[in-house]
């Protein structure tokens, strides 16, 4: 089987290519191969794989940043999974593509469904959101996966920044009103992974839209004492942690307050689920 993943540097097609390594010829290009902000050659790229599968994990996920540079991220973010996903369905092979939390304006007080609403805050949310509108108005078979709050051991992200600030600063203040569930890029190439082989194993549950996210939820301050306590516990240096409301940490881009996501519809429909986001980071950081 052929496999072809777009953004080989990202934190999470990185994560892809260790779990799918031994499913087929991965096909893995970077922007210097497969620049997604020109989507005309998207096309090119894909016919001159001739894949069975696709994997979208490349993103604008500068969420400030795509603020003052919104037709980069709806490039990237809404035109290029639409080209991908017309290439797919012309090849009558599934795609799967990654979304984000950020289609939700964080209103809600419980956890959101596939069903509900959306509402996007901001440019990268509204660009996510025009890229899963792109994939179902092609059809075909895909799957839409939407996550929240990713983080690895590589590139830039929560986890990281963290682990050195909390070093480097005798005090820390962290937004402790945005709810979400951190959800290491290793649980999602994982579950990524078990969606393959239920496709490949003629197992496969409805196509469209899924949510998947780590289980539990925490505040972005409480992911910041979960990284400290692993910090402490291999008896480095840790800040003293401060939570204080979103208000208080002003960000070109506003961001959800309530990022939770039911992944129920996964568990049905596949049957496939997440472990605990606290039980993730311990095995990142392993």
């Amino acid at each position: 089987m052929r496999i072809l993943i777009s953004g080989r540097n990202g934190q999470l097609a990185q994560a892809l290519q260790q779990a799918l390594g031994d499913l087929g010829e991965l096909h893995v290009f970077g922007r210097d191969q497969l620049d997604l902000a020109y989507p005309e050659r998207i096309a090119e790229k894909v016919r001159a794989i001739g894949p069975d599968l696709i994997i979208n994990a490349a993103a604008h996920t500068a969420v400030d940043q795509a603020e003052s540079e919104p037709q980069a991220a709806f490039a990237i973010n809404a035109t290029a999974p639409g080209i991908f996903a017309e290439e797919a369905a012309r090849l009558g092979v599934p795609l799967i593509h990654y979304s984000t939390d950020y289609v939700f304006d964080g209103s809600k007080q419980g956890r959101y469904t596939e069903d509900d609403a959306t509402n996007p805050l901001g440019v990268y949310g509204q660009s996510k959101l025009a890229g899963e509108q792109a994939i179902a108005a092609v059809g075909g078979q895909h799957l839409i996966l939407r996550t929240s709050w990713v983080y690895s051991t590589h590139g830039r992200n929560f986890l990281l920044t963290m682990q050195r600030l909390l070093q480097e600063k005798p005090e820390l203040r962290v937004v402790a009103d945005q709810i979400g569930a951190p959800t290491w890029a290793g649980t999602i190439a994982a579950s990524t992974r078990r969606l393959i082989q239920r496709w490949q194993a003629g197992q496969a549950g409805a196509w469209g839209l899924y949510h998947l996210t780590a289980q539990g939820e925490t505040s972005w301050f409480g992911f910041a004492q979960a990284i400290g306590e692993q910090l402490k516990a291999q008896g480095r240096p840790c800040a003293n942690l401060v939570p204080i409301p979103s208000s208080e940490y002003p960000t070109p881009a506003r961001r959800p307050l309530n990022s939770r996501l039911d992944c129920s519809r996964l568990q049905r429909e596949w049957n496939v689920s997440q472990p605990d986001w606290h039980q993730a980071l311990i095995d990142c950081l392993k």
